[in-house]
């Protein structure tokens, strides 16, 4: 997952491929849903297509690096739960509550922005010939190591909280699981490698995952 230096443009077109087809597919889903009022209708679109935007802005902008058969195969399957997954739940889900739908709103545009604003910064950050082989511990992530994956949590969450069904908790349930145990794991011992001592002394000294907590 980490370290591919190379371009891999054919494996990011495939998964570009993969999206649209789940969008078109959702779009319909969405479109012919009955028991979905005007309202979610619009706002499970506008997810959508910021969920598009954003992941797309980041595989073919602010992510240099290439991405392996195996990655873009686990981010297909990943990003069909989000474009297909949340739209078929919502369909069967309970009625509109605004509690739920006020908490979907804050906690996917709080997440979107969290994410993308951390990669931004980190980007500028890495783009300055100055900065080239050094750890950034600055922005967002001097509140955590892994402030951009917690971004990434909370949108999750918002867009399972927008199907009004319980059963859709699962997807950012799993999702804490697999930053927790596997994705933070495997980028904590790359960073390790690569940064050595200046790493470490930042792991020790800054949350993971969660700022102030966790």
């Amino acid at each position: 997952m980490y370290g591919i230096q190379r371009k891999t443009l054919g494996t990011k077109i495939m998964i570009l491929v993969f999206q649209l087809a789940y969008l078109i597919f959702s779009s319909i889903l969405i479109t012919n849903a009955e028991n979905i009022n005007n309202i979610m209708k619009i706002t499970l679109f506008i997810f959508l297509g910021i969920t598009f935007i954003r992941l797309n802005a980041m595989m073919f902008i602010w992510l240099p690096r290439g991405i392996s058969f195996k990655e873009a195969f686990g981010n297909s399957f990943a990003f069909g739960l989000y474009y297909v997954g949340f739209p078929l739940l919502a369909i069967y889900g309970s009625n509109y509550n605004l509690i739920l739908y006020v908490f979907a709103l804050i906690f996917f545009f709080a997440g979107s922005m969290l994410n993308t604003t951390s990669e931004l910064l980190r980007m500028k950050f890495k783009e300055n010939p100055n900065n080239k082989g050094k750890l950034y511990t600055g922005g967002l992530f001097h509140y955590a190591v892994h402030i951009n994956y917690f971004g990434d949590f909370l949108w999750v969450l918002g867009f399972a909280l927008l199907t009004m069904n319980l059963w859709a908790l699962i997807i950012p349930v799993f999702l804490f699981i697999m930053f927790k145990f596997s994705y933070i794991p495997n980028a904590d011992r790359y960073m390790s490698m690569k940064y050595g001592e200046a790493f470490n002394t930042y792991q020790k000294e800054t949350k993971s995952f969660i700022p102030y907590i966790l």
